[in-house]
């Protein structure tokens, strides 16, 4: 999971993207269920957070400043995303300019 989540500094104006405070990602993955395009994650307000895509892979999760951040055991490294928002639509980007797209699945 978090091989997918990399960093563009393009925020895809086109597409009306707008950048999210701590704050609001927060508010917008707290006991929350998002779908990808392969998988769907689930971000308990323990701070622990189920990735699935095929197979079930617990980590933790927490915000940091205005950005998302994650955990995948046996890892003790934290790996940390900027969120936009446009509509229904969340968007996960890190370092690396590729960016993760997800809606809601609950």
């Amino acid at each position: 999971m978090a091989t997918a989540l990399v960093f563009c500094p393009v925020w895809a104006a086109a597409e009306d993207w707008v950048p999210m405070s701590g704050e609001e990602i927060r508010a917008a993955l707290t006991d929350r269920k998002l779908q990808y395009a392969n998988a769907r994650q689930d971000f308990r307000a323990s701070g622990r957070t189920l990735y699935n895509a095929g197979a079930d892979s617990w980590g933790y999760w927490r915000v940091e400043g205005d950005q998302y951040c994650s955990q995948w055991p046996p890892s003790d490294l934290w790996a940390c995303y900027g969120m936009a928002r446009s509509g229904d639509r969340l968007r996960f980007v890190g370092q690396g300019d590729d960016i993760t797209d997800a809606v809601y699945a609950d």
